[in-house]
């Protein structure tokens, strides 16, 4: 059984300051994700693209589901990039094997324990929702709301920023979810993929992770009349309002995960 799930690109975020604050994010889904296949197999083995490689949070929501197979992984992004690839993998492989051996959870099931493996490996904290849904997302603290776009992104990358790292560092934690609550609340006045962009860009100035290839590829977009913010957490840069300023493009997906 095939399944896909778009990427997602987090353009705003706010980790709770404490265990058990409420969280906030803003993030849009993208036409290129993951596609996973998963084979009932005696034990649990994933490939990318046919090569082993570990994938836990892909065989941490296997073995939530009581089942073991072969799973293999077809990005159609960068993996460990920003992109969400880790997450789109993980939900996508429940919803094959849900199907593959016939469970019969219901979808928000497979949410809450895609999302589970995904905190517990420390890969990500909230792509599998936009995954799930689809479209431009966003979080003041109270609750997911949802814009759907027709929109084309432009996008550079030049490698990956641990996930698990950044929201182990505590300075970055506390200062992230002061300023980015404050983003988040300014980007919801006005939300479209420019406005995402532009808070984004000032959520880095606030918080000072930006490397100096982002803030360069930024620059580049904003000579050109763009806006462009960056993936959290990777080292790529996102665009909206230009053309042909990055190598690689996609579109807003507003259709969510599936069985293919």
């Amino acid at each position: 059984m095939r399944a896909h799930a778009p990427g997602s690109v987090t353009g705003l975020f706010a980790p709770p300051a404490e265990e058990g604050d409420p969280s906030g994010g803003a993030s849009f889904a993208t036409e290129d994700g993951v596609v996973v296949e998963v084979v009932p197999a005696p034990e649990t083995r994933v490939t990318v693209e046919g090569e082993p490689a570990p994938f836990e949070p892909v065989e941490r929501v296997l073995a939530a589901l009581g089942v073991t197979a072969a799973v293999d992984v077809r990005p159609e992004v960068p993996l460990g990039h920003g992109f969400g690839a880790s997450g789109a993998a993980t939900l996508a492989a429940a919803l094959a094997a849900n199907a593959e051996f016939d469970l019969g959870w219901e979808r928000e099931a497979l949410l809450d324990a895609s999302q589970e493996a995904e905190i517990a490996a420390g890969t990500g904290y909230s792509d599998v929702i936009i995954q799930n849904l689809g479209g431009l997302l966003w979080n003041t603290g109270g609750g997911v709301e949802r814009l759907e776009l027709d929109v084309r992104v432009e996008y550079v990358t030049d490698g990956g920023i641990a996930t698990s790292e950044m929201l182990a560092d505590e300075q970055f934690v506390r200062t992230a979810n002061r300023v980015g609550f404050d983003e988040i609340e300014r980007f919801a006045a006005d939300p479209s993929l420019r406005s995402l962009a532009e808070r984004s860009r000032s959520f880095l100035r606030e918080t000072g992770i930006a490397t100096p290839f982002v803030e360069r590829e930024i620059e580049c977009v904003e000579d050109a009349g763009g806006a462009a913010g960056m993936a959290l957490f990777g080292e790529t840069v996102f665009a909206v309002d230009v053309e042909d300023v990055f190598p690689e493009g996609t579109r807003i997906s507003n259709e969510g995960a599936r069985l293919l």
